[in-house]
């Protein structure tokens, strides 16, 4: 008799177990959605590069490492061939320069 009450209660578990997993979980939600793949991958925005033959001294103080003095520096030294003259020229460390040469251009006067 104890076997036979047992045996129901785990044939009507195994039923009620059934019928939850074949209920499924229900949708989810849209704050739930995982965001699509694009929209994931997308790269912010690239600052805008500096001339370093027409920034104001503003600008360049926006730079990291540069202050008012290498600001200054940078003005009186123009024009530049090329922006990899702040370090020929010592107005730049190269560890200074390594930081902000992606950021910044030397275009030529036409």
């Amino acid at each position: 008799m104890l076997v036979r009450s047992f045996m129901r209660a785990v044939a009507l578990t195994a039923i009620v177990a059934g019928i939850a997993s074949a209920q499924g979980s229900p949708p989810p939600k849209k704050s739930d959605a995982k965001a699509p793949p694009a929209a994931q991958t997308t790269k912010p925005a690239a600052s805008p590069v500096l001339d370093i033959n027409t920034a104001t001294k503003a600008e360049l103080m926006a730079l990291p490492g540069i202050g008012e003095a290498i600001s200054d520096k940078i003005i009186k030294a123009r024009p530049f061939k090329g922006k990899d003259e702040l370090v020929e020229k010592k107005i730049l460390t190269k560890a200074a320069y390594d930081k902000i040469k992606d950021r910044i251009i030397a275009k030529q006067a036409k």
